[in-house]
């Protein structure tokens, strides 16, 4: 798909780090983008920053997401490009001890559905809505209507501990990926996923100043290169699985060759 002026772009956590890289990269080939983000205020600098659209999106919420795909569409059109990049996670072992007392201390399920909500079910919501909007366009000469990008994690494949939830709910967005591609194959739609590792996004560039020689250990676990990814090099593999029509239904690792140790 030739990204121009002519495309309209969505990108779901677009305030800040790979989102944001993303709406940026787009931005830069002419494309009409929206971002969807919680933060009001963020949300808003970004996009005047960017040149784009902000809509104050929570992907949890179903009336949230349809009425920013309704505002975002009634700006731009309806978008041949959406790249999900909203999540997060709660941390927590299956199981753990009191440090104190050794009481032993559950997970909680609600945090393990908050965060599949969130991440799952998010971007779920968001590709169903997508797709469903995508598929009443005219396919281009290639027969394409539209290409969509979900973000994993290496979790997915190698949670480490304390991460039961987000592994999980990276899993998942792992496993649709070729599902979401055969459902749409019909419809001229290609999905792919990107399962970034340790990247140097607002989460964790903190680190540098607060904790230096943790930030600096997870540079030097990398093989290589010895550094963290950076949210530019996300935008690059998402342009590359937006552009280029024989890329779909694919997994692919962004992560140096790191394959994460337990802890």
């Amino acid at each position: 798909m030739k990204i121009d002026s002519s495309v309209a772009a969505v990108v779901t956590g677009g305030a800040s780090g790979l989102g944001r890289a993303t709406a940026a990269a787009l931005r830069d080939l002419g494309a009409r983008v929206a971002l969807f983000d919680k933060n009001k205020e963020l949300g808003e600098q970004t996009a005047a920053e960017l040149g784009a659209l902000f809509c104050e999106v929570d992907v949890m919420d179903e009336a949230s997401v349809d009425a920013g795909f309704a505002k975002a569409r009634a700006a731009h059109g309806q978008e041949r490009v959406l790249v999900n990049c909203a999540g997060g996670g709660r941390g927590g072992k299956t199981i753990a001890r009191d440090k104190q007392t050794g009481e032993i201390v559950p997970y909680k399920t609600d945090d393990f559905q908050w965060v599949l909500g969130l991440n799952t079910v998010g971007t779920f919501r968001c590709t169903v809505k997508s797709a469903a909007g995508m598929a009443a366009l005219e396919p281009t000469p290639e027969g394409e209507r539209g290409a969509i990008v979900n973000t994993g994690s290496v979790a997915a494949e190698e949670g480490q501990i304390g991460q039961v939830a987000y592994a999980a709910a990276k899993a998942a967005i792992k496993g649709m990926t070729i599902v979401l591609a055969r459902d749409l194959s019909s419809e001229g739609i290609r999905v792919n996923t990107i399962l970034p590792g340790i990247m140097d996004t607002p989460l964790l560039g903190g680190l540098k100043t607060r904790a230096p020689q943790v930030y600096e250990g997870l540079a030097r676990s990398v093989p290589f290169p010895r550094r963290l990814g950076t949210a530019e090099e996300y935008a690059d593999l998402a342009l590359t699985m937006i552009r280029n029509g024989y890329l779909n239904g694919e997994t692919v690792r962004l992560d140096g060759a790191i394959r994460m140790a337990p802890r």
